[in-house]
């Protein structure tokens, strides 16, 4: 695998939020993660009345709205994460207890904006913890780093974490309080690259990117790389979150005989292309359909319908074939897997091990900080922390491709595709990986199957 180097964005932080890459909901807008937020007020230490010996954790997520389905998994990680925790945390000879305060950010950034704060000034957290989408995730960093707490986030690719936040890479800001595990760009590449050449094709890609932080990062950074690679990429130009109409797009990419598919959208948009993509007969001309931010649940792809998510491909950040398991709960996971399946009913979803690493994570920081109710000491902690989690081992300050900024770590995201399961089956599909260039550990179970 070629070593991921950050691609020099071109953009003024004024360009970039113009043109949506930070705008979220107004809680970044006004000075990035360095200069504060004006809600975002720091934190008296001493002026805390949590009581004494105990740390309290907060964790904001999407529980409802467009991005539900990264929710999903929430009730049962937070049960293990309690279980864990239910006699306390041994930190430097001090046993305390452990308080997990969890909120729904709606998918909505004026939600987890409004619930950050909540949780940083009136539950007055020790750290907070945050997932799923630059629509969650960014509002929450940027009034922890505001207000001088420390945060761990995952489930962002981390060019759009960064330059979402309104970071550059050509003149890059440190962040002194925010800490982030997750997959980027060069990750997608590597494993686009290996699933498409399993289907011949014309190598003509047709891109849908939002003008979103994901959408925006994409665009300046993956679709160079594709090029680069002998691919045709064909950019119908960036669309906004919840248009209802993709004629326009659909023609342009059946006019340039587009046989694979590539997107990056909201869930609920990407239902309402596909489908008026199949009644106006352009994915019988796909034979690679490759999504990310959705399809990545069986939830998510049945919303489109089991006919039209048959064969769909995307990358995965976690499954319960993967080697290793949580250093928290001592749960492998293959048995992270098979309970959560026990446990909800529902198929294994790889929001699962992404939640659940973000707990290892944090009882590996709090116990390495000596004082987990010194936010100064956890972050500190945080800075070359090393931690055995379900989403491999993490490691922060150590530089290379695993480290493009200090404060982020990359973890690997192999592909595969959604598969028709056997008729009697409990479920109608089933995800099989069929590639492994970003994480060799992890077994392959299938070819590539053409989509149409």
């Amino acid at each position: 695998m070629s070593e991921e180097k950050p691609v020099p964005d071109g953009l003024s932080r004024g360009q970039f939020i113009k043109r949506g890459g930070a705008a979220v909901g107004g809680a970044l807008l006004g000075g990035g993660l360095g200069t504060g937020v004006s809600w975002a007020r720091p934190i008296d230490p001493t002026a805390r009345d949590a009581a004494v010996g105990t740390i309290k954790i907060g964790y904001v997520s999407p529980l409802t709205g467009a991005d539900a389905g990264f929710g999903e998994p929430d009730p049962y990680v937070i049960s293990l994460a309690n279980k864990a925790f239910a006699h306390g945390l041994k930190i430097a000879g001090k046993t305390y207890k452990v308080q997990i305060i969890s909120k729904d950010a709606q998918s909505t950034p004026s939600v987890a904006a409004q619930v950050a704060q909540t949780l940083i000034s009136g539950d007055q957290v020790d750290l907070l913890l945050s997932t799923s989408t630059p629509e969650v995730v960014l509002p929450v960093i940027g009034a922890a780093e505001a207000a001088g707490v420390p945060s761990i986030s995952t489930t962002v690719p981390w060019e759009s974490w960064w330059l979402g936040s309104g970071n550059s890479f050509t003149s890059p800001k440190p962040y002194q309080w925010v800490f982030h595990f997750c997959f980027g760009v060069a990750n997608f590449f590597d494993t686009y690259t290996d699933l498409w050449k399993q289907v011949p094709t014309n190598k003509t890609v047709a891109m849908m990117a939002p003008n979103d932080a994901d959408g925006n990062a994409i665009r300046a950074n993956l679709f160079p790389l594709l090029e680069k690679a002998g691919y045709t990429i064909v950019d119908p130009g960036a669309y906004e979150d919840g248009t209802t109409d993709f004629t326009s797009q659909i023609t342009l990419f059946k006019q340039k005989n587009c046989q694979i598919f590539n997107t990056f959208p909201i869930p609920p948009d990407f239902t309402t292309f596909w489908r008026q993509a199949a009644q106006q007969g352009f994915t019988s001309m796909v034979k690679i359909a490759q999504i990310a931010k959705t399809g990545l649940f069986l939830s998510q792809v049945e919303a489109v319908g089991v006919k039209l998510g048959t064969n769909l491909a995307t990358g995965v950040y976690w499954g319960p074939t993967w080697p290793g398991g949580s250093s928290l709960t001592g749960i492998s996971n293959k048995e992270l897997g098979a309970g959560y399946e026990k446990h909800t009913g529902r198929y294994w979803n790889q929001q699962t091990g992404a939640s659940m690493a973000l707990f290892d994570v944090a009882a590996a920081a709090l116990k390495a900080s000596g004082n987990p109710n010194d936010k100064s000491a956890v972050a500190s902690a945080l800075k070359s922390l090393k931690v055995r989690t379900t989403v491999g081992e993490l490691h922060w300050g150590t530089g290379g491709k695993s480290n493009p900024f200090p404060n982020i770590v990359v973890t690997p995201i192999p592909g595969g595709q959604w598969v028709a399961t056997k008729k009697g089956s409990k479920f109608p599909l089933e995800f099989v990986f069929c590639e492994h260039e970003d994480y060799p550990q992890v077994p392959i179970q299938a070819k590539l199957k053409p989509y149409s």
